[in-house]
């Protein structure tokens, strides 16, 4: 397992951006972004393996993008044309025991886990 840690979260308006960042404390397999809303289950948004395969849910395609600088170990999500619905906790996940590949859309699929970033988009 690695330890990880989010920053970037905030409060924008729709149709706004934000970058979400990552850091491992050691290499990873992939890693990725879920979001959790109140009284939600907690839902895959994007992954990145390998340092350029990338994953995206279909609600997220065309508007957000996952990139990964693997000399930092640190994975990154830009996040554009924001909507409300997008408003949850964002959690960073980090596959180190190569389920991923087998689908990285699956939170069983991630053995670490970042304490999360809250984004808010207002309307």
């Amino acid at each position: 397992q690695v330890q990880l840690v989010e920053s970037g979260g905030g409060l924008v308006q729709a149709g706004g951006s934000l970058r979400l960042s990552c850091t491992a404390s050691g290499r990873t397999h992939a890693m990725g972004w879920f979001r959790q809303a109140p009284g939600k289950e907690r839902e895959f948004v994007a992954a990145i393996r390998l340092g350029d395969l990338t994953y995206y849910s279909n609600g997220v395609r065309g508007r957000f993008t996952i990139s990964s600088d693997n000399a930092k170990n640190t994975v990154y999500l830009q996040m554009n044309s924001l909507q409300v619905e997008d408003t949850a906790a964002y959690y960073c996940a980090a596959d180190t025991s190569y389920y991923c590949a087998q689908n990285c859309r699956d939170v069983i699929a991630y053995s670490s886990w970042g304490q999360g970033t809250q984004v808010t988009v207002s309307s």
